[in-house]
């Protein structure tokens, strides 16, 4: 009788590398969201002044919020980028690229002269380091999907895939936190001379704790036997465009109701409280809080439950759930009280769980392995565009123009919609466990197999 190298002795390693690759996951998206918090905070209350400035105050706000959209124009460009390179060099090699990109644009934005310093320059390369965090981030997620969940069973793929959805909520908890905590230590004046600059330089913190996990971490199962069969593709993009086109298409309409059920009730939600019902923003925001921490950890339990059950059953029916939510929720809170808001809020963050956590791994499993990084960021960045960054914007403009929740309820319905058709088209797990089981289950060496054959 033969030893494998695939006995008992190898489990521990095998389980060390699933945590060390589920943190590695939680510790780049989270990076990624405190970012795009702080930035948003930050254009709202400072960029203006510092770095456009005018004379009417307003203008300057708007130019400044002008850069926040350019890193989501950009986020296509590192998905094409970096989601060829993730199928063609390896996971691991990637995101170590995207983390430092995206934490060092972050850090340099910390240490940014103002106009007042040295001029036009300042606002220009502001721009330039908001759009490298777009190209960043458009090759981050994909990534640290895969790597989540390529080294874990893939039967449990909805559990480990949902590291890269805790991501949102935690960034935007700790992003909150530490904008709070600054507000309490320092005066107005304080913050915006270089308060402000301290929330971009912690985000060096994050990127030195996700580069000690990643670099510690080795490629994945399933990029290794690609590596080993040599079954890597030369050509991803095209081939994900020439061959597999109903998985793309079906995982970009996924992503869009989630995408606009979040602008609703972690963005607008602020708005339309504060300036339709009259209520604090202190008492919107605590709403918005409260969801988005209980998201935290009903995130991995929704991607755990859609491996119980049918995946695309759960997807659908929470996309049926978020399109009919919203007609409840606006008369609901009419009467401007803070508990009904509350309510309606963390009820529509746990229906946005059970889209957002089982999302990553239906994505993921629309692709075949070899594809799979291009293909889930293509889709990841291409939907961006039309669901989460317009939405707001979209909301604004249909409050305005008509002056009732009835569009802002039927856009979002519209969108669950939208969803709906996406999870129709996508194909069940079952295929895609089997390729990653194929892959990933431990060969035998070629000596022990010439051994037994003679």
């Amino acid at each position: 009788m033969h030893d494998t190298p695939h006995d008992g002795t190898k489990a521990p390693d095998r389980h060390s590398g699933v945590r060390r690759a589920f943190a590695a996951s939680l510790a780049g998206t989270s990076l990624e969201w405190y970012d795009f918090a702080v930035y948003s905070a930050a254009a709202a209350l400072v960029f203006g002044d510092l770095f456009f400035p005018s004379e009417d105050p307003l203008t300057g706000t708007l130019l400044a919020f002008s850069t926040y959209a350019v890193g989501y124009v950009s986020r296509p460009l590192g998905g094409v980028v970096f989601g060829r390179l993730g199928d063609v060099i390896g996971r691991k090699k990637v995101l170590i690229a995207t983390l430092i990109l995206i934490g060092a644009a972050t850090f340099l934005i910390g240490v940014l002269p103002a106009y007042s310093t040295v001029g036009v320059a300042a606002p220009i390369a502001l721009v330039v380091l908001r759009f490298a965090q777009g190209v960043g981030v458009g090759g981050e997620w994909g990534g640290a999907v895969l790597l989540s969940s390529e080294f874990g069973d893939p039967r449990r793929r909805g559990f480990y895939a949902s590291a890269a959805q805790i991501g949102p909520p935690a960034g935007n908890l700790l992003a909150n936190g530490v904008l709070a905590a600054l507000g309490a230590l320092l005066t107005e004046a304080q913050f915006e001379s270089w308060g402000w600059r301290v929330a971009f330089l912690l985000s060096g913190v994050l990127v030195a704790f996700g580069l000690w996990i990643r670099a510690k971490l080795e490629e994945t199962p399933v990029f290794k036997a690609m590596e080993a069969e040599h079954t890597r593709p030369e050509a991803p993009i095209r081939e994900v465009f020439t061959t597999q086109p109903r998985a793309l298409l079906a995982t970009i309409l996924c992503r869009v109701g989630p995408d606009v059920l979040y602008a609703m009730f972690t963005v607008f939600v602020l708005t339309y409280a504060t300036k339709e019902l009259g209520m604090s923003r202190g008492s919107a925001l605590a709403a918005v809080l409260i969801g988005s921490s209980l998201q935290v950890f009903l995130m991995p339990l929704a991607g755990a439950l859609s491996d119980r059950i049918n995946r695309r059953l759960l997807y659908g029916c929470a996309a049926v759930a978020a399109g009919v939510w919203p007609f409840v929720f606006f008369p609901m809170i009419h009467g401007g009280t803070w508990l009904p808001l509350a309510t309606g809020v963390v009820v529509g963050l746990v229906i946005h769980c059970c889209l957002y956590g089982p999302q990553a791994a239906f994505i993921a499993e629309q692709f075949s392995p070899r594809l799979r990084y291009t293909g889930s960021s293509l889709a990841y960045t291409l939907a961006g565009i039309i669901g989460g960054a317009i939405a707001p914007l979209l909301f604004t403009s249909l409050l305005s123009a008509y002056g009732t929740w009835v569009p802002l309820a039927a856009y979002i319905a519209i969108a669950s919609a939208v969803s709906l058709a996406g999870v129709w088209l996508g194909r069940d797990p079952e295929a895609a466990i089997d390729e990653d089981t194929r892959l990933a289950a431990p060969k035998a060496p070629a000596a022990a197999d010439a051994t037994r054959s003679v």
